[in-house]
């Protein structure tokens, strides 16, 4: 795909590029301003350090990256070419699975019934948001299971924290601060959970996040966020951090 010139993203020909009209370089050219929401908040504080430490959201404060993603192909487009995130860039930086079963399930839930069977509590309803459920609330429910819990215990205990960590890492909406409870039934069996393509997933989420930030004027991005950075840090020599 052929560019106008090094700081120019508009292509040559845009009849490849249907959505141009509503991609973020189109109200860059023509000086509209970008509206919406102020960007989030930090983290919650209360959340374990290892869900805590992960980048889980962003506005989009570095634009860059964004006005060169093109939703019609899923790449990124750039005066030497294309470039996109991969699977094995998935494997190698994440450390997930490529292979196995893809990550499917149901919406269809009952959301009192389900966290009951698998955490060992009952949220409030103060702690849900359709079939999502908070992760700050989920994270005080966590603890260090006692010298006599039972299998029953340690397996509730791994999947609240595994869950906490998809929503605040892995999955995390632009706030990062709700998690869907549609991941939870996938957590029933933890010899079947290994299986599953968990970084197909990831992959998948991240191209359809930036597809949503690069359109219509939006102001957040969410999304595994520390992958995209990682992934820029390891390809690009633009914005590289200097450790020396």
């Amino acid at each position: 795909m052929a560019f106008r010139g090094l700081h120019d993203v508009d292509p040559l020909d845009p009849s490849v590029l249907l959505l141009q009209d509503r991609h973020r370089s189109h109200f860059v050219d023509t000086e509209q301003v970008f509206t919406g929401s102020s960007p989030p908040s930090a983290a919650d504080e209360s959340l374990p350090q290892l869900v805590e430490d992960g980048s889980t959201h962003s506005s989009i404060s570095d634009p860059c990256r964004i006005l060169r993603w093109r939703p019609e192909t899923h790449t990124f487009h750039v005066p030497v070419g294309e470039m996109t995130i991969t699977l094995q860039d998935v494997a190698i930086i994440l450390g997930l699975r490529i292979d196995g079963p893809a990550v499917i399930g149901t919406c269809m839930l009952d959301v009192v019934e389900l966290c009951s069977e698998l955490l060992g509590v009952t949220p409030p309803a103060d702690a849900l948001r359709g079939l999502t459920i908070s992760i700050r609330w989920l994270c005080q429910q966590l603890s260090t299971p006692g010298p006599d819990a039972d299998e029953v215990d340690l397996e509730r205990s791994a999947h609240g924290f595994i869950l906490a960590l998809m929503g605040s890492f892995l999955f995390p909406d632009k706030k990062g601060v709700h998690v869907h409870l549609c991941f939870l039934p996938l957590l029933r069996d933890l010899t079947q959970t290994s299986t599953y393509s968990w970084g197909g997933a990831v992959l998948a989420h991240t191209y359809r996040e930036l597809c949503r930030a690069s359109l219509d004027r939006r102001c957040c991005i969410s999304g595994c966020i520390t992958l995209i950075q990682l992934w820029s840090w390891e390809r690009l020599h633009v914005g590289r951090p200097d450790f020396g």
